[in-house]
């Protein structure tokens, strides 16, 4: 009987040591699970953050589309900017497209048509605002026709050192 009680008390001890050790090993998964779930979490706000900026970059490129649609629709004569509509202050004239001898001309206004007007708050079709600027210089190039080149540049209307976008287009006399 020396021999199984002797069996039965080193089980015992046994069973005694490992008292607890289910909590533990329960609090060491439990942190686990937690780790994983907030790397988790944090991947979803960075896929929630990544989402807006493509939505702002998309709509600010079709407001640019937009206004460069409508240089397409006019004649070369009238693609042109309304002097009193340029800005003297940043960002526009700090934009490398800016050039104090853009072309300007008689536009009707103010208010002045849209394709007159140097810089604009336009809301785009996700309800946000954003600041279009658009710069028209003429170019010779060497043994060639005089080009206007228009270049717009879209902004965030609050932060108006962000750009979204900047699209440029070249025109010459054969487009009308």
């Amino acid at each position: 009987m020396s021999c199984g009680s002797s069996a039965f008390r080193n089980a015992s001890k046994a069973r005694s040591a490992e008292d607890g050790f289910g909590l533990i090993e329960l609090l060491i998964a439990m942190v686990i699970l937690n780790v994983g779930l907030l790397a988790i979490i944090a991947s979803f706000q960075a896929g929630i953050v990544t989402l807006s900026r493509a939505s702002r970059v998309t709509t600010a490129a079709v407001v640019a589309d937009q206004q460069m649609e409508l240089y397409r629709a006019i004649t070369y004569d009238s693609i042109r900017l309304a002097s009193a509509s340029i800005p003297a202050t940043a960002p526009y004239t700090t934009d490398p497209a800016y050039n104090a001898s853009q072309i300007t001309g008689t536009c009707a206004g103010p208010p002045y048509p849209d394709e007159c007007n140097a810089s604009r708050t336009v809301t785009g079709a996700d309800n946000k605002s954003y600041l279009l600027n658009t710069y028209i210089v003429q170019t010779a190039p060497a043994g060639g026709r005089a080009v206007k080149q228009v270049t717009l540049v879209v902004r965030d209307a609050v932060n108006q050192s962000r750009v979204y976008v900047r699209q440029a287009s070249s025109f010459d006399q054969s487009t009308g």
